[in-house]
């Protein structure tokens, strides 16, 4: 089964527009839960334009399915997650100024950072995902490193689906064997969406986790979010049921 777990962030997005507390995170984290997401995605940043620090810290205790942490390791983001200690913590290399994620981790460059952030985290019981690109060679890195699992930055699959979806396809396979052979879990995330999530999903092998936020939030403003994370489970559902 491919769990899904929902990023919450463009919900704290809204809710900091206009100050105040509504819609309630931590209320909107409940419902998608019981409407049968099976995890909690943040990615708290320095600024705290979306996700807050407090946000991270009061949602551990509520959530009842997997609660993943993104970001980028620097100290302060660490002291967060060694603090809260969620079932998962994804490794992203954006800088501060990033809107959103745009590369993965180049795991050989970086590896003696990745492999000291990595071992403190899994010393706290923590479970690590590096995030990168569909490149079997940052994938073996990031094995090399000791990662439990990786991340598939799926941007350009998302791009390139309409027009030629098996081509879109191709290197997300070939990272996912690679994953395989290094022993790896696979995850995946970025762009995914009703829409193309199903195709993803089908095609590649040993998917564990989908990670869906801006493209789930926004198909809710249209089906209602209940709906919305029931879809996705249907989709994710009947691909691993062929």
């Amino acid at each position: 089964m491919v769990k899904l777990s929902v990023n919450i962030n463009k919900i704290a997005t809204l809710r900091n527009s206009r100050g105040g507390n509504q819609p309630d995170l931590l209320v909107a984290a409940q419902h998608i839960e019981r409407f049968g997401a099976q995890g909690i995605t943040v990615h708290p940043r320095p600024d705290e334009r979306h996700i807050r620090y407090a946000d991270v810290r009061a949602l551990k205790p509520l959530l009842t399915t997997e609660f993943n942490i993104e970001g980028y390791p620097g100290e302060r983001f660490v002291e967060l997650v060694n603090e809260v200690r969620p079932t998962q913590v994804t490794l992203v290399p954006d800088g501060p100024d990033a809107i959103t994620s745009n590369a993965g981790w180049d795991t050989s460059t970086h590896r003696g950072l990745l492999e000291e952030i990595t071992a403190r985290f899994q010393a706290s019981g923590i479970r690590v995902s590096i995030f990168v690109d569909a490149d079997p060679r940052m994938v073996e890195g990031a094995a090399r490193i000791g990662a439990d699992r990786v991340e598939l930055y799926t941007e350009a699959y998302a791009t390139h689906y309409k027009t030629d979806p098996a081509r879109a396809i191709a290197p997300f396979v070939a990272a996912a064997e690679a994953a395989a052979d290094c022993g790896l879990g696979l995850n995946a995330g970025h762009n995914l969406s009703l829409e193309n999530i199903a195709y993803f999903a089908d095609r590649i092998p040993g998917l564990l986790e989908v990670s869906i936020g801006h493209a789930l939030i926004s198909e809710a403003l249209y089906l209602g979010l209940e709906n919305t994370v029931r879809l996705y489970r249907q989709k994710l559902r009947h691909t691993t049921d062929r």
